[in-house]
């Protein structure tokens, strides 16, 4: 009785693969062609699909290495017969057994059909030309009336890897930007709103899965763009406030710019002997110069703010020093003299002032003299007035709207 169900059901089995030879009969791919490694190389590509591994795609690879062209069609046939033995060796050496295991992977997942010969043999019919007539072994039709299947399952995953790259690099960006701007804002004044959006900005990147999908990727992206715009609507709202409890400072701001160095040379020389004469009033007026700290701000940071500066050093700027020498050429092209120079560095300190000289060209078009504007921002830096942190954060985001506006 066990013996009859054994042959029922190797009887059935043999039935049903060669049943899966219907949808490839002639009637239906006469005609049809496909190249055999063009549809290996999008098997390969869309092998999660279809249910098989690295060497399923070993095994149909030596399979199609059997095919007399390089086309699949009717004419050239679809069956290929190799024994177990050639099937490894073209297989890279893979033992017997492992072949058939893949090879029942393959007919199961619907890439490949066995047509059996009576005995269970693998062989051909050739006529006396020397052209099969009728051969016995595995039948490569699956491949050929499945091929538009398999080519848009390969377009879709490249579709979908595609966007998911995409959806991480604007992640990346993001992730970037917010890192600066809180750096930046937590070194100028560590307030209790930016450690929170320091804290939440933490809270949404560490909760990035290391394998996200896309719908994952979507949702960090629209939290970590929802907290740049709440930024954004607090640094505005900060502008505000400033320019209106120090809308006369700013009008006085105007004025001086305005004029040339000339006269902020002699306008100093008479400070001075205001200063000679009145010590005591000046102890009492002017602030402790308090730097900006710099060491807090990355070269970086810099760079993304201010990045015309990049013009004057073809060599690349990689450090400070590179910095410090392209503003050093840039000063004397925009006419500060030395003494301002140096004035502005004891206050600022040499780091702060390539940063701030930087700055100042990124805005050039708006300033009307560099040299007394400059003097202008040491006078504010000495009395505690001149933020070079802040003044990054509002070129970065100036910079931002030129790109949104282009």
């Amino acid at each position: 009785m066990q013996i009859l169900e054994s042959i029922t059901s190797t009887f059935r089995g043999r039935r049903m693969a060669f049943g899966q030879l219907k949808p490839s009969s002639p009637t239906k791919l006469d005609g049809k062609t496909v190249n055999r490694w063009a549809i290996y190389k999008e098997l390969c590509i869309a092998k999660s699909v279809f249910g098989i591994n690295d060497r399923c795609l070993a095994v149909i690879s030596s399979l199609l290495s059997f095919l007399p062209e390089n086309e699949i069609t009717v004419k050239n046939g679809l069956v290929v017969f190799p024994s177990n033995r050639q099937l490894s060796l073209r297989a890279h050496g893979m033992p017997e057994s492992t072949v058939r295991r893949h090879i029942a992977t393959l007919i199961e997942s619907g890439l490949i059909a066995r047509r059996d010969s009576p005995n269970g043999k693998r062989y051909a019919y050739k006529n006396e030309a020397g052209q099969v007539e009728e051969a016995f072994g595995f039948s490569l039709a699956p491949l050929l009336y499945r091929a538009e299947e398999i080519s848009q399952a390969a377009k879709q995953i490249q579709a979908d890897a595609a966007l998911l790259k995409r959806k991480r690099e604007q992640i990346t960006l993001q992730r970037r930007d917010l890192t600066q701007m809180i750096n930046a804002a937590l070194a100028d004044s560590p307030s209790s709103f930016w450690q929170n959006v320091h804290l939440r900005f933490r809270v949404i990147v560490d909760a990035i899965p290391r394998r996200a999908s896309t719908t994952e990727l979507q949702d960090i992206l629209d939290k970590l763009t929802a907290l740049r715009a709440e930024i954004d609507k607090a640094l505005i709202q900060m502008n505000n406030i400033e320019e209106m409890s120090t809308n006369h400072n700013q009008n006085e701001r105007h004025h001086i710019e305005s004029l040339p160095e000339s006269h902020f040379e002699s306008q100093n020389i008479k400070m001075n002997d205001l200063k000679a004469s009145s010590s005591s009033f000046t102890e009492t007026t002017i602030k402790t110069s308090k730097p900006d700290p710099t060491k807090q701000i990355s070269l970086d940071t810099v760079l993304r703010a201010c990045p015309d500066i990049k013009d004057y050093k073809p060599t690349g700027i990689t450090s400070w020093r590179d910095l410090i020498e392209a503003t050093r050429t840039v000063s004397a092209f925009l006419g500060i003299t030395r003494s301002a120079y140096h004035e502005a560095c004891q206050v600022m300190g040499v780091e702060g002032l390539s940063a701030t000289i930087a700055g100042i060209l990124q805005r050039i078009r708006e300033i009307g003299s560099a040299g007394g504007y400059l003097r202008s921002l040491t006078h504010k830096a000495r009395v505690g007035d001149f933020s070079i942190a802040q003044m990054l954060l509002s070129l970065m985001k100036a910079n931002r709207s030129q790109h949104a506006l282009s």
